[in-house]
């Protein structure tokens, strides 16, 4: 104001400083107005748009298909016309009919076709503000042919496998019981060591009695023989990245949906057939369930592989993700784009896509590939609704993102927040890199490798980020408080298949030491993993050393790298046979499985005034035949004294297995801790 006055009192003239108003004004009414648009248009101002779209509460979307008639139904508010486009085959040009769509209720497209559609192809097309959208899948769609681009109206019940009324999975009394198995579908056979007919197929995994060169099991198999409760899958669903008609050209996790409700079609044995695919994949569930093992699917709701060019963002832009401030995609995910868990239809969609797969699939848990990007809202009605009808159902995700979200932190399902989240679990990276060392410094040590200062992040790993009386919390690596309200809230791992596996970042971090002593730091990280409470996670070739060559994340590198050499089983069969029995006692004594966060405060005591990089600690227990064990756990390249009181069972010494033959003694006194060792006393 005070630069309009000095420039006025220049002029006498009336009429020039009327025009000189006049103008001032006309500039705050266009700057006004510039205002308005860019808040409509911001990141800031969508929600108020988008929430007033219309809700769809019905449960058709997608297709419905009898013998009789077909009916195709999508979710197009926004649209001006709507078009179904049938097809004969998969590819290719031979279109059918192109069949007008007519709106209907609640934003929704719906057209019937009254003939036998079965084992033909669609696609989809929206009129937009005059502009039609490429051909697209809805994203509900079940079916595909090859690489995901047209839809295939299949008969669902044709697709079961023999007996597959009687699948049941194995009954989980507790989510602390679990003993979670980290695979890749194709890492799991299609190395030539792995004996198996159907290399990196869904078939593969159904194969039994497999065999390495040294005649030593494989595959499922090997997986049951282990003892794991469960195997995690990762990404099984229809993703983008690999060209199914030629599979070999190229390898990804699969971290990058494209139909979410399609199982992926390189795994199948032919990707052209919409029915193969989904029948391999639940031979492969039943196959599992037959060995008592349940089936966990890695999930990827949290982003889309395409953005604009996404069938959820062609049919309805905008809608499906979450914008930032200047009205652009926002990527908490690092993959271009966040979807927007809170925003009723795609809330919708994850719940149903979630249900869909435990019914027709028979899956038996999910983990939510960076949860942390979703609301709590969301999370905990998905749970609440899988729970209804899978009681003992497994769910955990990732407490994080890889960037920054316009969804506040205070409604996110983090770390920080997990105590809100109910019935679902959330990763320890305290135990993770407490254990080893941080992932973001190669070079950085763990507790197993010899790192001092790490005892307070292993105690709170030990329980499970249950509040603990005896854990100084200001000298966890991460957390400074506990935030886990029960055990089966927290997974403990060490390694997966992001960053370095295990042998790697040992040999990166502690290249100093001996190939025997990095074989004994990785006993003593798996060692604290599987006596820990909490939910055990474990990557799959862990338990006989398996190698990446080095490479950190492998998401996308050949088969050279990501291949499990099943020769390496019988180069560390010791190794193998330690981490089999590790899983043993955990399954065997209650007392390495408590239920809630009380019996862990009032039944884990660890013991005082022990040299730096050792931790002690009793689990005392009612039932289970024993009242009380003892873990040892030496982190340092040292022998260590310590004192034992009374007469001791010995289940483990040293990184050696004596279970199951208890009748060996520890006798009171002074017993020695070997370097990078544990040991297990029970009496």
């Amino acid at each position: 104001m005070n630069g309009k006055r000095k420039i006025l009192s220049r002029y006498a003239d009336k009429s020039i400083i009327t025009f000189t108003v006049n103008l001032f004004n006309s500039m705050k009414r266009i700057l006004l107005l510039m205002f308005i648009l860019t808040q409509l248009f911001s990141g800031k101002a969508q929600k108020d748009p988008f929430s007033k779209y219309p809700v769809y509460s019905g449960n058709d979307l997608g297709i419905t298909y009898s013998p009789q008639r077909s009916v195709f139904k999508i979710w197009a508010p926004t649209a001006r016309a709507a078009e179904l486009r049938l097809y004969h085959t998969g590819t290719g040009p031979q279109l059918a009919v192109i069949v007008p769509m007519v709106k209907s209720k609640n934003g929704t497209w719906v057209t019937t076709v009254f003939t036998d559609q079965n084992n033909k192809f669609y696609t989809f097309r929206v009129n937009i503000n005059g502009v039609w959208s490429d051909e697209i899948t809805d994203p509900y769609v079940k079916a595909t042919g090859v690489n995901g681009k047209r839809g295939a109206v299949i008969d669902h019940p044709a697709t079961n496998p023999v007996n597959w009324e009687n699948d049941r999975s194995p009954v989980l009394q507790h989510p602390t019981d679990a003993v979670i198995y980290e695979l890749h579908v194709r890492d799991a056979s299609i190395h030539e060591s792995s004996g198996i007919k159907h290399k990196g197929k869904f078939l593969g995994l159904t194969e039994t009695g497999t065999r390495n060169p040294a005649g030593q099991s494989t595959g499922l198999d090997h997986i049951k023989e282990l003892g794991v409760t469960h195997v995690h899958l990762l990404p099984s669903f229809d993703y983008n990245s690999v060209d199914e008609s030629n599979p070999d050209a190229k390898y990804n996790w699969g971290y990058d949906p494209l139909n979410y409700n399609v199982p992926e079609g390189s795994y199948a044995t032919n990707p052209y057939d919409g029915a193969v695919r989904i029948k391999e994949f639940k031979q492969m569930v039943q196959a599992f369930h037959q060995q008592g093992i349940g089936v966990i699917m890695d999930v990827v709701y949290n982003h889309t592989a395409l953005t604009e060019k996404s069938n959820f963002n062609q049919l309805v832009p905008g809608y499906y993700y979450r914008q930032d401030k200047t009205g652009k995609f926002s990527n908490a995910t690092a993959c271009g784009n966040e979807t927007a868990s809170e925003r009723p239809m795609f809330r919708k969609f994850m719940l149903e896509s979630l249900l869909y797969w435990v019914k027709e699939y028979h899956i038996d848990g999910f983990r939510f590939d960076l949860m942390g990007v979703h609301d709590i809202e969301t999370m905990n009605l998905i749970s609440g609704e899988l729970h209804k009808i899978k009681p003992d159902i497994l769910l955990y995700g990732e407490g994080w993102t890889a960037g920054v979200s316009p969804l506040p932190d205070a409604v996110r399902a983090i770390k920080a927040n997990a105590s809100k989240l109910k019935g679902i679990a959330v990763f320890s990276d305290d135990i993770r890199d407490g254990i080893k060392g941080s992932v973001f410094e190669h070079a950085d040590k763990g507790f197993a490798s010899g790192k001092k200062g790490m005892e307070q992040s292993i105690k709170s790993g030990i329980t499970a980020s249950c509040p603990h009386p005896q854990v100084d919390y200001e000298k966890v690596n991460y957390s400074k408080s506990a935030w886990a309200a029960s055990p089966a809230q927290t997974v403990s791992y060490c390694e997966c298949h992001d960053n370095h596996v295990l042998v790697d970042k040992l040999a990166i971090s502690a290249k100093e030491a001996s190939p025997e002593q990095r074989e004994q730091m990785q006993r003593l990280a798996l060692s604290i993993v599987l006596t820990s409470q909490g939910i055990s996670f474990i990557h799959a070739g862990t338990e006989f050393m398996r190698s990446k060559k080095g490479v950190e994340n492998s998401y996308e590198s050949p088969d050279s790298i990501n291949a499990i050499d099943w020769r390496l089983k019988a180069d560390h069969l010791d190794f193998y046979k330690y981490i089999q029995s590790l899983i043993a006692i955990r399954r065997f004594h209650a007392a390495f499985r408590l239920q809630t966060a009380d019996a862990i405060k009032e039944g884990i005591r660890f013991e005082e005034n022990l040299p730096e990089g050792v931790v002690v600690y009793r689990i005392i227990t009612k039932g289970d035949g024993h009242s009380s064990f003892r873990v040892c756990l030496n982190g340092t390249a040292d022998i260590v004294d310590i004192q034992t009181e009374g007469n001791w069972n010995t289940l483990l010494r040293d990184n050696r297995v004596l279970f199951p033959y208890p009748e060996i003694k520890q006798p009171e006194g002074k017993m020695q801790l070997a370097p990078f060792s544990c040991t297990i006393l029970s009496r």
